[in-house]
């Protein structure tokens, strides 16, 4: 929730404590409450006693006047006599002495003298005045409740009643509240019909009545003090039974105290709590926040200096504290510290040669992409790539650690010829040269040669003088053109360069190094070819010079590139072989071949085809497994031509390769033969049918004595070893005739006919005229 540690300690902290002083205020808050209701009770309880009280002097003073005037012998002569005006005149004066609000005389027949009759219902009060001597209680009239107290008149015999009556309104009510210690709220209420009713017609009145009706329901004269909640608010209520005049009808003296009145006096003493509670709490804030800034302020030190020390700065935390921060600060510190002293160590390490001590290869780089950033316009960085020749040779004369003196040695001599230059390592036996030059031309070259006889004078190591021989390749390059590993590549390229041709010093020739990453990009493309069908074959036929017949034909593959358009076999054939692709190839050459076979059988032309396999397959037992299954399978006839050094990497598998192909009924025909290093022992050894001319010695036959006696003693040599000869690069009818001389048993070539696709070649083979074997063939 916080992302700030100053911000959840003072958030914590601050939370506790106000937690802690709610439940304080809380505790203090019910405390006080229940302290003052418990006062309020016991106020309730001595009201309603005081009440009792009241109520019983009120009785008897009601009573004592009832009795005086019921025993007076002229109002009772006045009754008996039903001398109504004097009966009206001496109840009127006695009640205005006694100030009273009510009393009337009710005659054993029902009449009703001093009140008006219809405010009062005379059957129920008859009833009750004839039930009881005496009778007395609570009884409505005119719709307001009265204390009535009744006498009878006896004039001898009962003539009626004598009835006083105090009103129990407003007036008395507020009498009553102000004999209470605290400031009570006191209601009668009495209940017509169903409803429990009071004069008061306040909001809180219905909810009164239903407390009523609850409370009399138990029937119990007193019940306890009751809380009850109305819209006025929290009230602590008594209520007390009241005795009716007709026994039947109840009534009830209900005494109410808010509690609000009764918490008053502590609300000094809440605010007092609540302003202790916030003045706290704000107190514990501001410390709490001094705090954890004191506590936080160094661990974000200590996290920026982190940071910083991620990004390979130097850092130092300033923390002056004793505590536990301070102990982690100091050991921070310390860390940092030792960490750059190994992160100096290691970049020491990782840009120097451990053996020599000169600049490692990314300590170069370093140094050229700094001079390229400081370069004017038109200037260059230019780097020398210098290799120790006939470096397997050397090192193995002498040892590896004294030829890691020889190259420190040699770096030295740099340093010494041209103080300004930079030396570094960059492989075992190749030294990199930043020059201080900042242009590379033609002039250069000679300084540089004149430099490298410098620089290859005898090296003392041991005690003896050791030969040193070396070649420089040169590149260079302008800011922004190339990176600097692009232009010590280019360097170490100039190197080979040089030694290609055989020179002291050479500049990088772009030209001649070509586009290896487009040749990468067409052997991708090849296998694409491969799938989609755009590499196919043409077939060169191969003329029996005995029968004049076509007996044979030479599988040559194409490749028409979508792009390039078609590409020569040795452009992407050699490539192949060195990525790794010629498997592929193969494979796909044998699967077009089978499928040409095919239809040229359907045709009438049963032809055998000879298919080059490369020198990398032949030690490859998986491919020569995989390469029978498919022969043998489709029923071809196929003969597999393979150069005679192709067995010199590995002999025993290549021997026995040839043996497995011999035995599946696979012709072998030595390819080139004469044009590399020709061996005897590997053609004796090398179980094959055939054996092919190169066309070097063919093509000069007629012209040169020496190629004619070189090929005749070859055809000789390879009929005594019992093998055919196939002469290749047959372009004349001379040097046709002359192999015919020679006893050659078949010969190809443009003289005969050029490669061709398979329906062209099907038109050719049928227009072939055994009659006339010396044809010029059609390209």
């Amino acid at each position: 929730m916080f992302k700030r540690l100053q911000t959840k300690l003072t958030v914590l902290y601050a939370g506790l404590f106000a937690l802690a002083l709610s439940l304080v205020a809380v505790s203090v808050y019910l405390t006080i409450a229940n302290n003052a209701q418990q006062q309020v009770r016991g106020e309730l309880a001595a009201t309603g006693t005081v009440f009792d009280s009241v109520w019983a002097l009120r009785t008897q003073r009601l009573r004592d006047g009832a009795d005086l005037l019921s025993r007076d012998f002229g109002f009772r002569a006045a009754v008996a006599t039903r001398d109504a005006p004097t009966v009206d005149s001496a109840v009127t004066n006695l009640r205005q002495r006694m100030g009273l609000e009510l009393a009337f005389m009710v005659g054993i027949d029902g009449d009703v003298v001093g009140v008006d009759p219809a405010k009062i219902d005379i059957g129920k009060l008859w009833s009750a005045l004839d039930h009881e001597d005496g009778a007395q209680g609570v009884f409505v009239v005119d719709g307001a409740p009265y204390q009535l107290i009744s006498a009878p008149v006896m004039s001898p015999n009962l003539t009626g009643w004598i009835v006083f009556g105090a009103r129990l309104d407003d007036r008395e009510m507020t009498a009553l509240e102000q004999l209470a210690a605290i400031r009570l709220d006191a209601q009668v209420f009495d209940r017509r019909g169903e409803t429990w009713v009071t004069t008061d017609k306040t909001a809180d009145a219905k909810a009164l009545g239903a407390l009523v009706a609850t409370a009399t329901a138990a029937g119990k004269a007193v019940s306890a003090p009751t809380r009850l909640r109305t819209a006025a608010g929290d009230n602590l209520v008594l209520v007390k039974r009241l005795k009716t005049l007709d026994g039947q009808t109840p009534a009830a003296l209900v005494l109410r105290y808010p509690m609000a009145l009764a918490m008053a006096p502590y609300q000094p003493l809440m605010a007092a709590v609540f302003i202790a509670v916030l003045a706290g709490a704000a107190l514990v804030v501001a410390a709490s926040w001094a705090l954890s800034r004191d506590i936080a302020r160094p661990i974000a030190a200590l996290e920026d200096a982190a940071r910083r020390l991620r990004r390979g700065e130097a850092v130092h935390v300033d923390v002056r504290s004793s505590d536990e921060i301070g102990h982690l600060s100091d050991s921070f510190n310390l860390m940092a510290a030792e960490i750059r002293e190994r992160e100096v160590r290691i970049t020491e390490l990782a840009l120097r040669d451990a053996e020599t001590g000169l600049p490692n290869h990314l300590a170069m780089e370093r140094e050229i992409e700094a001079r390229m950033a400081r370069l004017a316009p038109g200037e260059q960085v230019v780097v020398g790539a210098l290799g120790l020749d006939r470096f397997t040779v050397l090192r193995s004369a002498i040892g590896y650690a004294l030829f890691t003196q020889l190259v420190a040695e040699i770096g030295a001599r740099i340093q010494v010829i041209d103080p300004e230059a930079v030396v570094g390592r960059l492989t075992t036996s190749t030294l990199c040269v930043i020059s201080r030059l900042t242009a590379l031309t033609d002039e250069v070259v000679p300084l540089i040669e004149k430099a490298l006889v410098d620089l290859a004078a005898p090296v003392r190591l041991g005690g003896e003088l050791v030969d040193v021989h070396m070649t420089n390749g040169l590149a260079a390059a302008e800011a922004g053109t190339i990176d600097a590993p692009r232009l010590i590549e280019q360097a170490m390229i100039a190197l080979d360069q040089a030694r290609a041709c055989g020179r002291k010093v050479s500049i990088f020739d772009a030209a001649a190094y070509g586009d290896p990453a487009g040749n990468l990009s067409l052997m991708s493309e090849m296998l694409q070819g491969v799938a989609t069908g755009a590499l196919f074959l043409h077939h060169q036929p191969k003329l029996d010079l005995r029968s004049g017949a076509i007996t044979g034909l030479e599988a040559l593959v194409r490749w028409a590139h979508p792009t390039r358009g078609l590409l020569r076999p040795d452009l992407f054939v050699g490539m192949a072989e060195e990525t790794g692709h010629i498997r592929a190839l193969t494979d796909c050459v044998i699967d077009r071949a089978i499928l040409d076979q095919r239809a040229l059988r359907e045709v009438g032309h049963d032809l055998t085809i000879s298919i080059n396999i490369s020198g990398r397959l032949i030690d490859d037992a998986e491919f020569a497994d995989r390469a029978i299954e498919k022969i043998a399978a489709a029923g071809a006839r196929f003969c597999f031509e393979i150069t005679e050094t192709a067995v010199i990497g590995n002999p025993d598998v290549a021997l026995g390769v040839l043996a497995k192909l011999n035995a599946a009924g696979i012709p072998v025909s030595i390819d080139d033969y004469g044009s590399g290093l020709s061996s005897l022992a590997y053609l004796k050894q090398i179980n094959a049918e055939e054996l092919k001319i190169d066309k070097a010695f063919v093509l000069s036959l007629e012209n040169d004595a020496k190629d004619a006696l070189l090929v005749k003693s070859t055809i000789d040599l390879a009929h005594s070893l019992g093998l055919k000869v196939t002469a290749e690069g047959v372009e004349s009818r001379q040097a046709l005739a002359m192999l015919q001389m020679m006893g050659c048993d078949l010969a190809q070539g443009y003289h005969i006919a050029r490669p061709m696709a398979l329906d062209k070649l099907v038109v050719f083979l049928g227009d072939w005229q055994i009659s006339n074997p010396l044809p010029v063939g059609e390209g």
